[in-house]
């Protein structure tokens, strides 16, 4: 299968950039340099119809939580809703990180997008990102009405890590007897953790 030229593009240019890889830095570095490069590549944010940052109670402490509302939506508007679990190996990315990308998927799907900003490894290790996100998901369907979400339209979406994140809040709802989600958007998800596949082999080098 061909490389997609925006994608080898991409490549390219980090390889010239002469940057270590991330998962040689240290965590606090690495963030950094992910938040830098995401940066570059985002673009300018589109503009959807409200944005608000609020917190959901979790076992920690407040997890922040960003609501996007889609363009041409009222504030009143009962909405189907999406939660998203950044990426990052689960150790980097943050809400800021994934703005640009939230407010395209809020827009594109007509719904609510609500970014979830879970505790990070190694300072908060296993399970606290599950926990976070399950708290979050709980919260959101509890506090439907005053989100103005149905709660019978919810859906988790996350790429990387957090289609793992994702497909485990799936699962935690299916077995808890809810929130009834009718839908999971899995953007290339980690859910097959120690087991090593013909694609990763395959396309184990010169790829981020």
């Amino acid at each position: 299968m061909a490389l997609d030229t925006h994608a080898k593009q991409v490549l390219q240019l980090m390889a010239a950039a002469g940057h270590p890889p991330l998962n040689e830095l240290p965590p606090d570095q690495a963030r950094v340099g992910a938040k830098m490069g995401f940066a570059a590549l985002q673009g300018k944010p589109v503009e959807v119809a409200s944005v608000k940052d609020v917190n959901a109670p979790g076992p920690a402490g407040a997890i922040p939580v960003r609501v996007y509302r889609p363009a041409g939506s009222a504030a009143n508007d009962v909405l189907p809703a999406c939660l998203y679990f950044h990426g990052g190996g689960f150790v980097i990315g943050d809400i800021e990180m994934y703005d640009t990308l939230c407010r395209i998927l809020c827009n594109a799907s007509g719904c609510a997008v609500l970014s979830v900003e879970y505790r990070l490894a190694p300072e908060a290790p296993y399970p606290a990102a599950v926990d976070d996100c399950w708290a979050a998901t709980q919260w959101a369907a509890a506090q439907a009405k005053g989100l103005a979400i149905d709660p019978a339209r919810l859906a988790v979406a996350g790429d990387s890590a957090g289609g793992n994140l994702a497909a485990v809040v799936a699962l935690m709802a299916r077995d808890a007897g809810g929130p009834a989600l009718r839908y999971q958007l899995l953007i290339y998800p980690a859910t097959q953790l120690g087991e090593e596949t013909a694609s990763m082999r395959a396309n184990a080098e010169g790829y981020f």
